[in-house]
């Protein structure tokens, strides 16, 4: 009972006593779960009653919970406060958490159990989450090979330990590889064109690595703002080939482990009856089919090419103007931009990011959610922490205490790249009430004050649309709440949030200058609106080509030995114009390897299609704070989690099923 993982957490909320957690606690205190949970597994399956929804399908749901509590730690801080010893523990410990949930989902009296009161359904009475309750954990069990007989069910979990392994291997060495590369700026010439904003965050990047002057890491905030307004090609061209190049340096190359992965996932699929991955990861799906994926990306990849293709006349005018060269590399494009944003919008990040603080911005979406769900957000400054930058409220609604929410904000080594939202405990009441714990990360370069491009606004909104989705869960069943819903239509509350960045009303109540406190002009509001649609070319290429190559690679039903010749393949297959480049090379393509979007990364362009649709509502209304629009979201798509189908639960809110035509309208794709 020394381990702190094991014990009761007597702190506010039973959050993770975080300083008393090290990373050795993890294995002995995951392996007591483990066995803990086999044998309550077991109990069920083996109890002499015979199967009913309460005692197999409620009870497994329950039995999950004491596991989950401390793995749901373990793999949150293994992505935002990881070390030496905590990957040395991931390592160990997720092939053998693959394998003991592989093991269960195997178990033949178990899944018998689950069969038969899923054949006994139409006789129960069940209400409409305990049906889609028993329907998902069915389905779980048929996707891990539940349905297989003999050397295929030993077959089926050996590969998911082995994908566990190389899945945590792939991950932490895109993590290495992003830690340690730093950019030094040594002088006034190296830092040629950088803005204040840049020049402060980069000189406290060099402090907190002990370095004098100023650094660039790739942290996507610090690197992607080098690229659009560093002067130097030379040091633009070492810090975009350091990005792209992730996950294939010599000691920590990636591309052997993508072999391999995709070897085992086809492996897999082909044991389950399908003929490759894609297929495979599609049936449980909106999309359905790999079919469908590709006509929605179809229809906007020939019109963002044609984008493109206008963009960049735009950025070899500019080009011409200032006396450089016409022939466009990857690492000019976004610093070409830049100059073209500023000639035809008269809009600087100079001038903008001053009036986007973090602290202002944040201030910003508390405003958003307590005007469209009733929530209030109070600071608590006592609560365990696991870094020094994490922050913590209270969240109340209409008085009620619903849940906990951190921020984690800054880019440091040991923490992944990106942006994402977590949970460290899930909304739920089978067993108890469990009140969520929502977390959400970015990665922004931290300086004092904090400023934030709009680009940055939005991804904060983004994923407290996320955290929202967790926050406002009310549902019975952990397995349903929250975002735990399928794959396309988890992003479609996190991509709707962000279009309330762009209320004018917000931006006036919120976007105040750091120094004068005063409200952002309205003609600045005018000029952000008016450039939303600036470069989406050039974004909808890049984001469409990566979605076309995942496609690609997993219904490469052969596998893939060289992924270069691969990804190359599929580029010059769509016509990809190389100064655009991908997104997301695979070598570091952790959504794919390391992620749970393998098959998936076309998601977010599907839940465009749906939040296009949704935010359209609030627009025919003229108001996107309406009062029963606002109840309708809530209802029908905030805290129902997966508790019902989410087909059915879209068009409860929209009156109608999706298409694609807002979207493409909205990024101006449309004909």
């Amino acid at each position: 009972m020394s381990n702190p993982l094991l014990q009761n957490w007597d702190t506010p909320h039973q959050l993770p006593p975080f300083d008393a957690i090290r990373a050795e606690h993890f294995a002995p205190s995951l392996r007591q779960l483990m066995a803990e949970h086999r044998a309550a597994v077991a109990a069920i399956a083996n109890q002499a009653e015979p199967a009913s929804f309460a005692n197999t399908v409620e009870a497994l749901d329950a039995a999950a919970l004491p596991l989950k509590r401390v793995s749901l730690v373990f793999h949150n801080l293994r992505s935002s406060h990881s070390d030496a010893e905590l990957q040395a523990a991931e390592r160990e410990l997720a092939p053998q958490l693959a394998a003991h949930h592989g093991a269960i989902y195997l178990d033949e009296k178990l899944f018998a159990r689950l069969d038969a009161v899923l054949r006994q359904a139409p006789q129960l009475e069940l209400n409409e989450e305990q049906r889609r309750l028993l329907q998902r954990l069915h389905r779980d069990f048929v996707m891990a090979g539940s349905c297989l007989q003999g050397e295929a069910r030993r077959e089926f979990a050996d590969t998911s330990a082995e994908l566990a392994r190389l899945s945590a291997q792939f991950g932490q060495n895109v993590l290495a590889d992003e830690s340690e590369f730093v950019l030094r700026l040594h002088n006034e010439d190296d830092l040629a064109g950088l803005p204040a904003s840049l020049r402060a965050a980069a000189a406290q990047t060099a402090r907190e690595r002990g370095l004098d002057g100023h650094a660039v890491t790739l942290a996507r905030s610090s690197v992607t703002t080098f690229l659009a307004h560093s002067s130097r090609a030379d040091l633009r061209e070492s810090a975009w080939r350091a990005w792209v190049g992730r996950g294939e340096q010599a000691q920590r190359d990636n591309r052997p482990l993508i072999t391999r992965i995709m070897a085992l996932r086809q492996q897999q699929a082909r044991l389950l009856g399908y003929a490759n991955y894609a297929d495979y990861a599609l049936t449980d799906r909106m999309a359905g089919t790999p079919e469908a994926v590709h006509r929605l990306l179809e229809q906007a990849w020939e019109p963002a090419k044609a984008l493109l293709a206008r963009e960049k006349l735009q950025l070899q005018a500019v080009a011409r103007k200032l006396g450089l060269n016409e022939d466009i590399q990857p690492w000019d494009w976004r610093h070409l931009a830049e100059k073209v944003r500023l000639e035809h919008y008269a809009l600087d990040d100079a001038e903008v990011k001053p009036y986007f603080s973090l602290e202002n911005m944040q201030a910003a979406m508390f405003d958003v959610a307590g005007r469209l769900f009733g929530l209030s957000f109070v600071a608590r400054d006592d609560l365990p922490r696991y870094h020094p930058d994490v922050k913590g409220w209270e969240v109340y609604r209409h008085g009620e205490l619903v849940g906990v929410f951190l921020s984690d904000n800054f880019a440091r080594p040991g923490k992944s790249g990106g942006a994402w939202a977590s949970v460290y405990r899930a909304q739920g009441r089978n067993g108890g009430v469990s009140l969520p714990i929502a977390v959400n990360n970015t990665n922004f370069a931290k300086a004092s004050p904090t400023l934030l491009s709009f680009d940055d606004v939005r991804t904060l909104f983004h994923e407290f649309g996320h955290g929202l989705h967790h926050l406002l869960s009310n549902v019975r069943y952990q397995r349903l709440s929250g975002t735990q819903v399928l794959r396309d239509f988890v992003e479609l509350p996190s991509q709707l949030l962000e279009n309330w960045a762009l209320v004018p009303e917000v931006l006036a109540r919120h976007a105040r200058h750091i120094e004068s406190g005063e409200a952002i002009p309205a003609a600045l509001v005018a000029k952000i609106l008016a450039a939303q649609n600036f470069q989406q070319g050039y974004a909808t290429v890049r984001y469409t080509i990566s979605a076309l190559l995942d496609l690609a690679l997993h219904q490469a039903g052969e596998g893939v030995d060289d992924v270069a010749a691969f990804e190359d393949g599929i580029c010059r297959r769509y016509g990809l114009p190389p100064e655009a480049g991908l997104a997301h090379r695979l070598p570091h393509f952790n959504h794919l390897f390391n992620g749970g979007y393998a098959a998936g990364y076309y998601v977010y362009m599907w839940a465009e299609v749906l939040e296009a649709e949704a935010f359209a509502v609030f627009e025919a209304k003229g108001d996107a704070f309406d009062a029963g629009l606002a109840d309708g979201l809530h209802r029908h798509i905030f805290s129902v989690g997966n508790a019902r189908d989410p087909q059915l639960t879209f068009q409860a809110f929209c009156g109608h099923a999706p298409s694609a035509g807002p979207m493409l309208q909205k990024r101006g794709l449309a004909g």
